[in-house]
């Protein structure tokens, strides 16, 4: 069965490589913004996010020191476009703090922690859920942790191969099991699933455009 999986998962990547190419995301410049940007993210589109992450920049505050530093009104302000911008710059406070009073302000040796144990410790941080922690491991800390997000769970239940019911961590197990862990593999084709359920495997499908048809009868 595992074997069976893989092969599977494997046959879907390559076929989402192939139609839409290399998506080289996370599209940031530090493991920071990676971390902005997935809680920015939460609840919105990512021109959203992105509009909140192009305020800090422009504000010179993409680094821990200098949104630690800063007042929460003017946080609220500058993250405005990402919407929930109150929860959020909560927060985004809340990590900051975590960084702060735990690891002396080191986001390097937070990352380096081994992958459960960093990932379990970001679920400890008020604000930040199990697909915001995945995003940071494997997007920040470059650890194999497989993200998925209700586009996985469309895609994958809408044809057969897992049920409409399964919880977050067993979808994301779905992955984990099956497949080698490969930090490259992984980001990308979180990558594409997210592009593929953007653009065809939405609320109402558009099945017969999307290059996933071919497995439809599988």
């Amino acid at each position: 069965m595992r074997a069976n999986r893989k092969e599977l998962l494997l046959q879907v990547y390559d076929t989402l490589l192939a139609a839409l190419g290399p998506q080289n995301w996370w599209p940031a410049q530090t493991p920071f913004e990676v971390i902005l940007g997935a809680i920015l993210a939460q609840n919105t589109a990512w021109s959203n996010a992105a509009a909140a992450i192009a305020n800090l920049r422009r504000n010179g505050l993409l680094s821990l020191a200098s949104v630690c530093g800063i007042n929460t009104p003017q946080l609220e302000a500058l993250i405005r476009p990402s919407g929930f911008y109150r929860q959020k710059s909560g927060k985004i406070l809340a990590f900051c703090r975590h960084l702060a009073t735990k690891w002396n302000g080191s986001l390097e040796e937070f990352l380096a922690l081994e992958m459960e144990r960093l990932r379990a410790e970001l679920l400890s941080i008020r604000g930040i859920g199990p697909e915001t922690a995945d995003s940071i491991v494997l997007y920040a800390a470059f650890q194999p942790s497989f993200v998925v997000d209700t586009y996985t769970w469309r895609i994958f239940s809408r044809h057969g191969w897992v049920e409409e019911s399964i919880s977050y961590d067993d979808l994301r197990e779905f992955f984990m099991e099956a497949m080698d862990p490969d930090v490259h593999l992984f980001q990308e084709f979180r990558a594409l699933l997210v592009r593929i359920g953007h653009l065809y495997c939405r609320k109402t499908p558009l099945c017969q455009q999307c290059p996933l048809c071919v497995f439809m009868d599988a």
